[in-house]
């Protein structure tokens, strides 16, 4: 991405072009404020003409052969990853984060999501069983048609493709809707399509408004299934609108995540490793780590070195390799990160950040907030119960496993949980009654793509990931053929 002004364009039956209405959206780069390019403000329009394009496209790719999408699907990953540069400079003017984190997770995640699910279909297995001697019964998993996918702006390309991949790999055509935030790399994705093959209809992009083109699609009656991540109010829309239709829906929402550490903790790796699970990407990952419950035979140890780490956490320039921390995704968002700030202000104390950070040169106009620590008493205040989705972290003492449970569970979310002890008994006590979809224990964020993800209560419905994807994006038919000899 060498451009300075980058006008994107729709992406509809393999071709680019303008909105209907010819009218576009200004795009800010985070890290400076300023306008770099324009997005298609998408209308009712062009979903219908993106449909009409993705039926096309599924009578085609519902009849491929799996060999053949399995290998149109690697070959997109390694254009992606031959371009590797271009897509997470991208990555990062359009979401403020830094260069070196596009580059080393979320680029790679992209590639890592279309080669699992390519190979995954050539492993899937349906099943049979029989009925007493007297027939057999079979599964069949077929695709359902269009998919709806609206992905979110802080993983752009990260949670796109994890959406697209497992869409098409068992035969789906789909409409995606990047947030107009962060369109760039989807766009570029759709160039790569095109190189690799994908025939014409199968993957569509329609950018712009969430009232307007993602509405649109959520109503669409020909498009009977939609994936959704994002946040929890956009969620009960789509549920509403989408109700009367009976779409099938997986819905990835929001956390207010418990990162609880015991008396026991291997205090070094747990200190790291909290200091990134709070402030990776700005704090605007679902998964980080909001709420810090420390015990309180080693609280002043480990808040003392927390602080020293975070003091070392460095937020600058995108661009500049020793920025540990890039900018808020817009003004708006940086606005409400300090609002809530200053509730903590008065719900509990500062130790460390709560304010915004001034850069000098090409970045003084960008949205940029110090890492913060908020030392709470009140488990119900609003800074420990609303998600702040920013570089914000409240931290609390607790006592016993019982006390630390109940506060855990406290919330209306429940997507993920840390659990640092060396006692393998309160680790798994702990990850069963804790009310969340993954459970860490000494880790965090280290992810199978096997294994089932998603959240319980305000944190979504369904699960994505492996088996749990493909399952999602099809529909199981069974067959039951009767083979015993009549008796006439």
């Amino acid at each position: 991405m060498t451009s300075t002004h980058v006008k994107i364009q729709n992406f509809i039956n393999g071709e680019f072009v303008d909105p209907v209405s010819g009218q576009f959206i200004d795009n800010i780069e985070p890290a400076t404020g300023l306008v770099y390019g324009q997005v298609p403000d998408s209308t009712s329009d062009d979903v219908q003409i993106a449909v009409d394009a993705a039926k096309d496209g599924y009578s085609v790719w519902s009849t491929t052969p799996k060999e053949e999408r399995s290998r149109i699907m690697l070959k997109i990953a390694d254009l992606i990853e031959a371009d590797i540069d271009n897509f997470a400079r991208a990555e990062s003017r359009d979401t403020g984060k830094t260069f070196n984190l596009a580059k080393l997770v979320d680029i790679p995640r992209a590639c890592k999501n279309m080669r699992f699910f390519a190979t995954a279909i050539l492993h899937h297995e349906d099943m049979a069983s029989e009925i007493d001697g007297q027939a057999i019964s079979y599964t069949v998993s077929q695709p359902i048609g269009i998919a709806g996918l609206i992905s979110p702006w802080n993983l752009p390309l990260y949670l796109l493709t994890w959406k697209i991949a497992p869409a098409i790999c068992v035969g789906n055509s789909c409409i995606a809707k990047p947030s107009e935030l962060t369109s760039v790399t989807a766009w570029m994705f759709a160039n790569v399509c095109n190189e690799a093959g994908l025939p014409p209809g199968v993957v569509n992009f329609v950018f712009g408004l969430g009232p307007k083109a993602g509405q649109a699609i959520v109503e669409h009656p020909d498009i009977p299934l939609l994936s959704f991540t994002g946040g929890t109010a956009t969620a009960e829309h789509i549920i509403k609108a989408s109700a009367p239709q009976y779409k099938k829906l997986s819905l990835e929402l929001g956390g207010k995540n418990p990162n609880i550490i015991f008396n026991d903790a291997n205090i070094n790796k747990c200190v790291a490793t909290t200091v990134r699970s709070s402030f990776a990407n700005q704090g605007e990952i679902c998964l980080c780590g909001s709420r810090i419950f420390v015990q309180s035979g080693i609280y002043d140890e480990f808040v003392e070195r927390f602080l020293e780490q975070v003091k070392e956490w460095k937020v600058g320039d995108p661009n500049d390799d020793t920025s540990k921390m890039g900018a808020l995704i817009s003004e708006f968002h940086m606005e409400k990160v300090l609002h809530y700030i200053n509730l903590g202000k008065e719900e509990g104390r500062i130790l460390i950040g709560g304010e915004r950070v001034n850069l000098e040169g090409r970045c003084q106009n960008g949205y940029f907030v110090a890492p913060t620590v908020i030392e709470v008493t009140d488990p119900c205040c609003s800074v420990m119960q609303d998600e702040i989705f920013g570089p914000v972290v409240c931290i609390m003492k607790f006592e016993t496993e019982e006390e630390v449970i109940e506060l855990a569970n406290d919330v209306n979310y429940g997507l993920s949980a840390t659990i640092w002890t060396e006692n393998i008994g309160v680790a798994n006590r702990l990850g069963m009654q804790l009310e969340a979809g993954t459970v860490w224990v000494n880790c965090w964020l280290q992810r199978d793509l096997r294994v089932p993800f998603g959240g319980r209560k305000h944190s979504g419905i369904g699960r994505e990931g492996g088996k749990y994807s493909i399952e999602f994006f099809t529909e199981q038919k069974t067959i039951c053929v009767n083979y015993e000899r009549a008796k006439y």
